[in-house]
C-alpha cells in the first residue's frame, strides 16, 4: 500500500475493474435487464401517487425553475416574445397543403410532425391521379431516404370513442423504409397517452386529448395552427360538396375516406379507404374551413423547444427502456438547464442522446438578423398528463387578456364555444366567457361601439341525428354552448344584461353554409346500368389505383401486406368496364354538366341559373345538396392589431402583433392597423361574404400556397378588399 493511500480507495478500483470486466456481458445484461423489470413494476405505485412526477427533491428543483421562468414571462408563458418574426398566413387546406409540401421536400436535416390525426395517405396536392409524388407518406419517405430524420408524434385515440387509428400511422410510417433499404431508421413515430393500465401503469388518459398541430423543418421554418395532416381537412375556398366526374374519375379530388361528412358517417377503420365511404353520387362532403400559419423567426426555437419536451416526456413515460427510441437533447437547454425539455439521465440509459439542432443555431437564417415585423409569442395549454408539467394555460391567459383590453372588436372562429363567465359552470373552467362580459360591459357603460364577432358550426360535428340516443354527446356540447352563450343566468348575454347593458349590441354569432350540385345526370345513370358498374364500386376502384398497399394498411407482422392484390384487380376492371360506355350514353359528346358549381357562391362565379344542366331541370334539382361549414380553426383576431391561434385540450398557440402598419379605417376614422391581423381579417370576411374568387387546384404560381421563406401573403387588393375594410362599418 502506497504511502498516504486509504484501504477503501483500492478496494474501489478493485470493484471498478471488475464492473468493467463485467459489461458487455450476459452477466451484466441480466443485472441491468432486473433493474429495469423492478423499475417498471414499480410504476405500478403511480396509481396512488398522482404526484409521482412532482415529488422527489429533483423534481421540486424542476418545477421552481420552470415556475421562475414562465411567472417572467407575459401571459405565464414557457416562451418569452420574440421581435422580427416572418409569419404568413394560411386559410384552408389547399394553401396550406400546397405550401407544407414545399417546405417539407427541402427539408435537409429534421422533421418534427406533432398531430391529433396523421393519415400516411393524404394527398398534399390535387388531383390525387395527377399528383401522386405529393401523397404524404411518399414525401417522407423521399426525405428519409436523403438522410433527413423525420420524428412525429400522435394521439394515441381512446378506440371505443374516436377512429383515427393512429396504430396505422405508426406502422404505415415505419414500414416506408424496411431494414436494408435507404433511409430505414430515420422516421420515428410515438403515440401518447396510453389508456391501459398493463401497459403503462399509472399513467394514462381517457378524457384529454393532444391537439397540437405543427410542424418544424431543419429549425429554420414552422408550420403552426388547425391543420391536422389527415383525412377530411384539404378544402378550397369555395368549399365544394360535390366529387362525382361523368368525365372521368381521375379528375376525382377527394379519393376514398378523404371524402367525408361527419354529420352523415364518421370515419371508421380508416387504414382501409374503402370499408368507410359515402357514395358521391348521393351525398354531398361536408366543406372545412381552417386557419394557420408559417413562421421564420426566433419562434421557431420556442415551438421545436416544445416539441423536445414532448418527445422526452413520452420517451420517459412509454420507451424508457425502448432501445430505438432515443432522447432528445437541445442547444440552450444543456446541462443544468436539460431538464427543463424532460431530458432524463437514468444510471443505465436505453437509447441515445441526439443533439438538437443537428447543425448550428447560428446557421439558422433568423439567428443573425431580423426576417419580419411581426412581434409574436409561443404559448400552450399543457400539464402533467400531456408534457410531464405543472400546468400551464397561458393560452387562456393571453385570451382573457387580448379580449378584455379590445377596444373596437374581437372577431373569434371556433369549432366549439365552451366557456365560463364564474365559478357556477362547473366543470367549465376557461374564463375567456368573463372576459367577453368585461369588455362588453366596459363599452356599453362608455357608450362606445363594440362588437364581439363569433363563427361556430351550426352543428359540431359528430355523426348522427340529434334525436337518436346515440347523439348525446352532440347534444351535450351543444347544451354547454348555449349555457355559454345565452341560457341561463351565468350565460354571457345575462351577465351582460344584469349590469344593464344590452347584449345584442355587441355579441354576434354566425355560422355557415355550402351548397353544390352533384353531376349525376341521366346519362351518368344509364352508364351504372349498362357496365354493371355503381358509380360507388369507381370510387373504389380510383382509390385503390392510387393508393396500392396504403388502402389494406399495415400491421407489424405484415408490413405492406399484398393479400388485396385480386381485389384490386377486380375494381380496376370494374372501373374500365364503366368507362367504356361513356361514349355509349352520349358522354363523350361534349353534355357533361359542371362537376361542382361551389364556385357560383363566389365572386364572378356566376349564378346558379346560368349553369348548364345536360338532363331533365327536375332531376337536377334532386342532385342539389347543401351541408354546414365546419369552422375548425380556432382563431383570434382583436382590433386588426393582435392575433392569435389556436385553445383546445393540450394545444400550442401563437400570439402575433405585427409592427408593420397599414393605413386603414375603423368606425369611419382613420386608424393604423397592423398589417398580418388585417390582411388576414380582411380575407376571412371575404371569403365568408362570396367576395374572393374560386381557386383552382393548381396552386403552384399562388403566392398563398408557397411557404413563408419564399414570398410574403397575397392581400388581394380591390374594391372588395375595401369594402370590409372597417370591421366596424354598419353596411
Amino acid at each position: 500500500m502506497a504511502p498516504g493511500e486509504e484501504k477503501g480507495s483500492g478496494d474501489s478500483r478493485m470493484f471498478a475493474g471488475l464492473r468493467d470486466k463485467l459489461k458487455n456481458t450476459n452477466l451484466y445484461d441480466a443485472k441491468v435487464g432486473a433493474i429495469h423489470l423492478k423499475n417498471k413494476v414499480g410504476k405500478f405505485g403511480n396509481i396512488i401517487n398522482p404526484n409521482h412526477r412532482h415529488d422527489e427533491e429533483h423534481e421540486k428543483l424542476t418545477d421552481e425553475k420552470r415556475s421562475r421562468i414562465t411567472e417572467s414571462h407575459r401571459f405565464g408563458s414557457f416562451a418569452p416574445e420574440r421581435d422580427g418574426n416572418k409569419i404568413k398566413w394560411y386559410v384552408d387546406g389547399r394553401d396550406y397543403f400546397w405550401a407544407v409540401s414545399v417546405a417539407l421536400e427541402k427539408a435537409k436535416e429534421t422533421i418534427y410532425i406533432e398531430d391529433w390525426w396523421l393519415s400516411p395517405e393524404l394527398f398534399l396536392r390535387r388531383p390525387p391521379y395527377y399528383n401522386q409524388e405529393w401523397r404524404l407518406d411518399q414525401v417522407l419517405k423521399r426525405r428519409a431516404e436523403a438522410g433527413v430524420k423525420i420524428y412525429v408524434i400522435v394521439y394515441k385515440e381512446v378506440q371505443q370513442a374516436i377512429s383515427c387509428n393512429s396504430a396505422h400511422t405508426k406502422h404505415a410510417l415505419n414500414a416506408l423504409c424496411p431494414e436494408g433499404t435507404p433511409g430505414h431508421g430515420n422516421i420515428r413515430v410515438l403515440r401518447h397517452p396510453d389508456h391501459n393500465i398493463f401497459e403503462n401503469a399509472g399513467d394514462m388518459t381517457f378524457y384529454w386529448a393532444h391537439h397540437e398541430k405543427f410542424i418544424v423543418i431543419d429549425y429554420q421554418l414552422a408550420f403552426i395552427g388547425g391543420l391536422d395532416l389527415c383525412f377530411g381537412r384539404w378544402d378550397s375556398r369555395q368549399h365544394p360538396c360535390a366529387d362525382v366526374h361523368p368525365s372521368g374519375v381521375v379528375n376525382e379530388v377527394f379519393p376514398g375516406q378523404d371524402f367525408n361528412n361527419n354529420r352523415i358517417l364518421d370515419f371508421q377503420t380508416v387504414e382501409d379507404w374503402k370499408s368507410n365511404e359515402l357514395s358521391k353520387a348521393d351525398y354531398g362532403r361536408m366543406p372545412w374551413h381552417d386557419v394557420a400559419m408559417g413562421v421564420i423567426g426566433d419562434c421557431v426555437y420556442d415551438i421545436a423547444e416544445h416539441f423536445v419536451l414532448r418527445w422526452n416526456f413520452v420517451k420517459r413515460d412509454k420507451y424508457k427502456r425502448s432501445a430505438d427510441v432515443d432522447w432528445l437533447t437541445l442547444r440552450g437547454r444543456e446541462g443544468e438547464n436539460e431538464d427543463l425539455i424532460a431530458v432524463q439521465r437514468p444510471k443505465h440509459p436505453v437509447g441515445d442522446y441526439i443533439h438538437h439542432p443537428l447543425s448550428s443555431l447560428e446557421n439558422k437564417v433568423w439567428a443573425h438578423e431580423p426576417q419580419g415585423t411581426v412581434h409574436a409569442q409561443v404559448v400552450r395549454s399543457s400539464c402533467d398528463w400531456s408534457s410531464g408539467i405543472l400546468t400551464e394555460h397561458s393560452i387562456q391567459n393571453a385570451y382573457c387578456e387580448i379580449i378584455r383590453n379590445a377596444q373596437h372588436y374581437v372577431y373569434i372562429e371556433n369549432q366549439f364555444f365552451i366557456t365560463a363567465t364564474g365559478e357556477n359552470q362547473s366543470p367549465i373552467h376557461n374564463m375567456i366567457g368573463r372576459a367577453i362580459v368585461d369588455a362588453c360591459v366596459r363599452a356599453g357603460k362608455e357608450g362606445r361601439k363594440f362588437r364581439v364577432i363569433i363563427v361556430i358550426p351550426a352543428i359540431p360535428g359528430f355523426a348522427g341525428d340529434l334525436r337518436d340516443d346515440a347523439a348525446m354527446g352532440t347534444r351535450a356540447i351543444m347544451d354547454y354552448q348555449y349555457k355559454s352563450i345565452h341560457r341561463g343566468p351565468d350565460s354571457i348575454f345575462e351577465q351582460i344584461k344584469a349590469q344593464g347593458v344590452d347584449p345584442k349590441n355587441h355579441v354576434f354569432l354566425f355560422n355557415l353554409r355550402s351548397y353544390d350540385r352533384l353531376n349525376k345526370s341521366q346519362a351518368m345513370v344509364e352508364q351504372e346500368e349498362k357496365s354493371g358498374v355503381k358509380y360507388q364500386d369507381v370510387q373504389r376502384a380510383q382509390a385503390e389505383e392510387i393508393m396500392g398497399e396504403g388502402v389494406h394498411g399495415y400491421t407489424d407482422e405484415h408490413p405492406g401486406d399484398n393479400s388485396g392484390n385480386s381485389e384490386k384487380e377486380r375494381l380496376v376492371d370494374m372501373k374500365r368496364r364503366f368507362e367504356a360506355q361513356r361514349p355509349e350514353v352520349g358522354l363523350d359528346e361534349g353534355k357533361i354538366s359542371k362537376d361542382s358549381i361551389a364556385e357560383t357562391a363566389m365572386l364572378n362565379g356566376g349564378k346558379v341559373s346560368e349553369q348548364v344542366w345536360h338532363d331533365d331541370l327536375e332531376k337536377e334539382k334532386e342532385n342539389f345538396v347543401q351541408e354546414e361549414l365546419y369552422i375548425h380553426g380556432k382563431l383570434l383576431i382583436v382590433d386588426d392589431r393582435i392575433s392569435q391561434l389556436g385553445v383546445h385540450d393540450s394545444e400550442l398557440s401563437i400570439v402575433m402583433e405585427d409592427y408593420n402598419t397599414l393605413d386603414s379605417v375603423m368606425d369611419g376614422q382613420p386608424f393604423k392597423a397592423g398589417h398580418h391581423a388585417a390582411t388576414l381579417r380582411r380575407l376571412l370576411w371575404r371569403e365568408h361574404l362570396g367576395l374572393l374568387p374560386a381557386q383552382t387546384l393548381d396552386a403552384q404560381d399562388d403566392p398563398n400556397a408557397q411557404p413563408p421563406d419564399v414570398c410574403p401573403n397575397n392581400i388581394m387588393e380591390g374594391s372588395e378588399y375595401e369594402f370590409v375594410a372597417d370591421p366596424m362599418s354598419d353596411q
